[in-house]
């Protein structure tokens, strides 16, 4: 199952990406399988010298126990050392931002694909708009 963020490829230029593995619960694991996640709005932070997915849903599985379970709580990226310093200097020295782009299995491990990515602004989004209309437009020209 891979669960994507389609939303970051519309509000951020995708430039350079990179798979890295993610601390979960087991009954996340279990939702994830099943595919009840949601990455819209989510996005990572680096704090000290670690790398934390913030804002990133994960709903409750069904058949576990959720008493006291946080669906957006804060999960700890595992990366490299070395990784997360190229991260954080790139960040800083461009403006970029990293963005979670999906979350999948990988043989019995979830991964997420994380991207760095510069915002678009307002009329960028209007240009990517306008071409996927005229793409659309060609396709059903083309069909027809």
């Amino acid at each position: 199952m891979k669960i994507t963020n389609r939303k970051a490829f519309f509000n951020f230029e995708v430039l350079d990406r990179f798979e890295a593995g993610i601390n979960l619960y087991g009954q996340e694991v279990k939702a994830i399988r099943l595919g009840h996640a949601d990455l819209t709005g989510s996005f990572v932070k680096i704090i000290g010298s670690e790398a934390y997915l913030i804002n990133a849903k994960i709903f409750p599985y069904e058949n576990a126990r959720s008493d006291d379970y946080d669906e957006k709580r804060t999960r700890k990226l595992l990366l490299h050392k070395s990784e997360i310093i190229a991260l954080k200097s790139k960040m800083d020295s461009q403006n970029l931002s990293i963005v979670p782009l999906s979350l999948y299995l990988k043989s019995h491990l979830v991964k997420v694909e994380l991207a760095l990515g510069k915002g678009k602004k307002k009329y960028d989004k209007k240009q990517s708009i306008k071409k996927k209309d005229l793409q659309r437009e060609l396709e059903t020209d083309l069909s027809s």
